[in-house]
C-alpha cells in the first residue's frame, strides 16, 4: 500500500538561488539551473550527506556533531514572501537576502507542509521535506544592509512563513519554471503532539 498521497497541489519553481561556500556569507546567488545529488548541490554552503549539528538540534545531539544532513535546501513560498514582505513594510524582499535555495508558488500554507512530504519535481528531482525552517537572525543582517532599519522586522514578520528545510531523495535538475507536486505522508496527525508540545 502506498506510503505517500499524490496531491492536486502543484506549483512552480519561481527562483533558485545557491549560497557559495567559497563567499563564506548568507546571500544566496540566483541560477536558472541546478543540479540536485544525493550531497545536494555542489560547491553549495548546506551540501554535503551529512553536517555538524547546529542550535536547532541541540536537544539531541551537541553543537558540532556529525549528522545526516536534511537540511540541503532552504525551499521558500513565494506567496509567504510576499507576506513578510508586507509584514515588513517593504514593497518586496529578495529570497537571496534569506539564503534561499527555492522559491515556490502555487501550493498554499507552504511552511506547515507535513514532515516527509515529497515535492516531485516535473521529470527531475525529488526532495523530502524534514521541517519548518524556522526564523533565525542571519537573514536579518543581510536584510539591514540592503534595507537599513527593516532588518530587526525580519524574524517576527517570517514566523510561520520561513519555509521548510528539504533533502535530495531523487536526483535531478532543478529548473525555472519547472512544475512541483506535493504528495503527502498517508497517516493522521499523532495524538499525543499536544502533550509532548507542553
Amino acid at each position: 500500500m502506498p506510503a505517500l498521497i499524490p496531491t492536486e497541489f502543484e506549483g512552480v519553481i519561481t527562483w533558485l538561488g545557491v549560497v557559495q561556500v567559497a563567499l563564506g556569507v548568507l546571500p544566496s546567488q540566483a541560477e536558472t539551473e541546478v543540479f540536485a545529488s544525493f550531497a545536494g548541490v555542489a560547491g553549495e554552503m548546506h551540501g554535503g550527506l551529512t553536517r555538524a549539528s547546529c542550535s536547532r538540534v541541540t536537544g539531541q545531539h551537541p553543537r558540532g556533531t556529525e549528522i545526516r544532513n536534511v537540511r540541503q535546501f532552504s525551499v521558500v513560498s513565494a506567496e509567504e514572501l510576499a507576506l513578510i514582505a508586507e509584514g515588513m513594510g517593504l514593497a518586496g524582499l529578495e529570497p537571496g537576502l534569506l539564503g534561499a535555495s527555492l522559491v515556490i508558488s502555487g501550493i498554499p500554507d507552504f511552511t506547515h507542509l507535513p514532515p516527509s512530504s515529497r515535492l516531485q519535481i516535473d521529470g527531475a528531482a525529488t526532495l523530502v521535506v524534514d521541517m519548518e525552517n524556522r526564523p533565525c537572525t542571519l537573514p536579518a543582517k543581510e536584510i539591514e544592509a540592503v534595507h537599513p532599519g527593516f532588518g530587526k522586522k525580519f524574524k517576527p514578520a517570517a514566523k510561520d512563513r520561513r519555509g521548510v528545510t528539504a533533502w535530495v531523495e531523487r536526483e535531478g535538475m532543478l529548473r525555472l519554471g519547472a512544475k512541483v507536486r506535493l504528495h503527502v505522508p498517508d497517516q493522521r496527525a499523532w495524538d499525543y503532539f499536544p502533550q509532548a508540545r507542553g
